[in-house]
């Protein structure tokens, strides 16, 4: 497998705690997001997603873009561990907290948005994962165990590490929100975590490397 990746895409990230979690080996394409004008808009990775979007993966004969697509067939095609529950209601509850966080939070603060807010960028960001977690806190405050659904690590804790890290780089205040940070504390303890974390990816900039 062949991953076009940045190392401090949330979406990107999303796929290698997947891939590290699922014990699937595979290449690192670095894609830098802001050199060059962005290498996302060469015609070069336009062929490979014409969406123009980390991550993508090149995997058994297809190119895959969208981060729950792809890891919903590493899920399909690896299927221990498990990133969806079996039961129907968990395995909803997981996937609604995923669905929350990168349909909800994520594309609105992210690069192409935040470029086009100029000054604003951190104040919109900060509005933006505010009113996100403050919907989420409650939510798992119902859903969760240990993780985000229950004790078992699940695709919504995929989606919520990368989340939280963003929450940071924008300066956006954790107080309000334990439970939300609680989990997160729980999985970067997590070796999966760990090795995929922006600041161990081949392509991370030498002053913001572990």
């Amino acid at each position: 497998p062949i991953l076009y990746s940045y190392f401090r895409s949330s979406c990107s990230w999303r796929v290698r705690i997947a891939l590290a979690l699922k014990g699937i080996s595979y290449d690192l394409v670095p894609v830098n997001l802001l050199k060059d004008g962005g290498q996302q808009f060469s015609a070069e990775f336009k062929a490979i997603n014409p969406m123009q979007q980390v991550p993508a993966l090149k995997i058994d004969g297809i190119t895959l873009s969208q981060s729950l697509a792809i890891i919903h067939y590493l899920e399909d095609t690896h299927p221990n561990p498990r990133l969806l529950p079996q039961d129907p209601k968990k395995r909803a509850q997981v996937r609604m907290v995923a669905e929350h966080i990168t349909s909800g939070i994520q594309p609105i603060q992210n690069l192409s948005i935040l470029n086009q807010m100029g000054e604003k960028k951190m104040e919109w960001a900060q509005k933006c994962i505010t009113s996100g977690f403050q919907a989420l806190e409650q939510i798992l405050q119902h859903t969760a165990g240990r993780y985000c659904v229950g004790d078992e690590v699940s695709m919504a804790d995929l989606c919520l590490v990368p989340q939280v890290f963003n929450a940071e780089r924008f300066k956006v205040d954790m107080g309000p929100y334990p439970t939300i940070t609680r989990i997160n504390k729980a999985l970067l303890e997590l070796e999966a975590f760990k090795v995929s974390h922006p600041s161990r990816q081949p392509d991370t900039p030498a002053e913001l490397r572990a």
